[in-house]
């Protein structure tokens, strides 16, 4: 099987549109995203540098607060920084509204698809405070730039987001024996080493679960780590007087021994990228989010050896993707995770880029922020570092279904009053994998509501 225009759509895209034409072929699909980053610059959301303005506002109030219990002053500032977390809580609802649109309106789908899916595979969400927001702006800073590159320097970048390193608990990883961590003050507070970063890093964003690394690498890589942090005005920094003094063995091979330093973090993070078993983790990571969950061994070996090729390219490893036939396969596909089929629906529709206005936050909430928790996806809160499930069956509980339905029953109108004809919307939003029941019931609908609702709550629909 070779390339097929809808099928670049559905499953490598964000979904079939009425108004926006397909790719022509794989060189189109690669050309469109090696291209200007269009629907970013369209809809906007913020970059993790401005973001951290938040950051550093909230800092002060905080400052402020502490050094005037009780008075006006500390009143005044506990106010500010209220009224921070709303803003930033308001702006998280605006960038999911902003990445669906993103998803309804590109002519490059592909990008999207890669957006989220290494934003998943590097998930970080702050814990406190306005960090609690970021996760748009860690991925538009720390992601998106780096989707056609080397995985080096995705690496690199994410492991320096102020996001990533609260969330899995290095802003305060300090070295024993490091200046920091001999002061009696350090051990009384209970600061130490955390391995929390060095362990993902190995299991999750590197050499996989059952890579070849040990408990003792999975330590010492966390000691290399030591000196990786962040301000209160949430800038990344490297703070010597926190590293673990002396060399690390990991896998086999030792870095630093000298004055600490970030290169010798960079160095055992450019190993790790080219490492033949992170070559095979993301083959068959990224076979099974957009393949099938049962990936053919051929096409994972295929992806592997170009990636290896290449250097660890994350643009090579894509291309490999599109031109090996497994990935072309029409049968089956994997079932559309919430926000797959939110942000496909959007795009059938062709709904009004203006549809909801960027401050209706009750809007948004309702039509997206609570039917995608419904269907199991709360907006970048996975359950762990992990990410979301990739398996079909997470997806297609009673439950989970049920919120499926309804909101293809009643979002649509109340989003586009003036819906479509369904006889002509079974095709935008389905193309040839119409079946003969779902175009009956596109005829037989008593009305467009009706008609709209079961094209996309049906099982193809359903499918990338």
């Amino acid at each position: 099987m070779t390339f097929n225009r809808e099928l670049a759509e559905i499953r490598f895209g964000t979904g079939l549109s009425p108004r926006l034409r397909g790719p022509s072929d794989i060189d189109d699909m690669m050309r469109r995203l090696n291209g200007a980053d269009k629907a970013a610059k369209r809809y906007k959301i913020e970059p993790f540098d401005d973001f951290a303005e938040r950051i550093a506002r909230v800092t002060e109030h905080w400052r402020v607060r502490r050094q005037n219990r009780g008075s006006e002053e500390a009143a005044k500032a506990d106010k500010a920084i209220k009224v921070e977390k709303r803003r930033a809580r308001k702006a998280k609802d605006r960038w999911l509204w902003q990445t669906l649109r993103r998803r309804a309106f590109t002519s490059d789908g592909l990008r999207e698809r890669l957006a989220f899916f290494w934003g998943d595979h590097f998930t970080a969400q702050g814990k406190v405070s306005v960090m609690k927001r970021a996760t748009s702006p860690y991925i538009e800073s720390a992601i998106r730039p780096h989707l056609t590159g080397y995985f080096a320097d995705m690496l690199k970048e994410v492991i320096a987001q102020p996001v990533m390193l609260q969330y899995l608990d290095q802003k305060y990883s300090i070295g024993p024996d490091s200046t920091v961590g001999l002061k009696k003050e350090s051990r009384r507070k209970g600061r130490g080493l955390n391995e929390n970063l060095a362990r993902e890093l190995l299991e999750l964003h590197t050499l996989g679960v059952h890579g070849s690394y040990t408990q003792t690498d999975v330590t010492e890589l966390a000691e290399l780590l030591t000196g990786m942090t962040y301000n209160g005005q949430g800038q990344f920094g490297f703070r010597a007087d926190y590293a673990q003094p002396g060399a690390e063995l990991v896998l086999g091979e030792r870095y630093g021994g000298g004055a600490a330093k970030l290169a010798d973090v960079h160095a055992v993070l450019e190993r790790l990228a080219v490492h033949p078993d992170t070559a095979r983790h993301l083959a068959t990571k990224l076979a099974k989010h957009f393949v099938s969950d049962t990936p053919d061994a051929k096409l994972v070996r295929h992806l592997e050896e170009r990636y290896l090729a290449s250097g660890g390219h994350l643009g090579v490893l894509t291309q490999a993707l599109l031109e090996h036939p497994a990935s072309w396969l029409p049968e089956g596909g994997n079932i559309k995770q919430p926000i797959d089929f939110i942000g496909s629906a959007l795009r059938a529709l062709s709904i009004s880029t203006e549809a909801i206005a960027l401050n209706d936050w009750d809007a948004i909430r309702d039509n997206f922020t609570v039917p995608l928790r419904l269907m199991g996806q709360t907006w970048q809160q996975p359950l762990g570092p992990d990410g979301w499930p990739e398996d079909d069956a997470e997806w297609i509980t009673p439950q989970r279904l049920a919120a499926r339905v309804g909101w293809a029953m009643s979002a649509p109108s109340l989003l586009q009053p003036d819906l479509p004809d369904p006889r002509e919307f079974v095709g935008h939003a389905l193309g040839g994998r119409a079946s003969e029941r779902v175009l009956f019931a596109a005829k037989a609908a008593e009305d467009r509501v009706t008609g709209v609702g079961l094209i996309l709550a049906s099982p193809a629909f359903q499918r990338m």
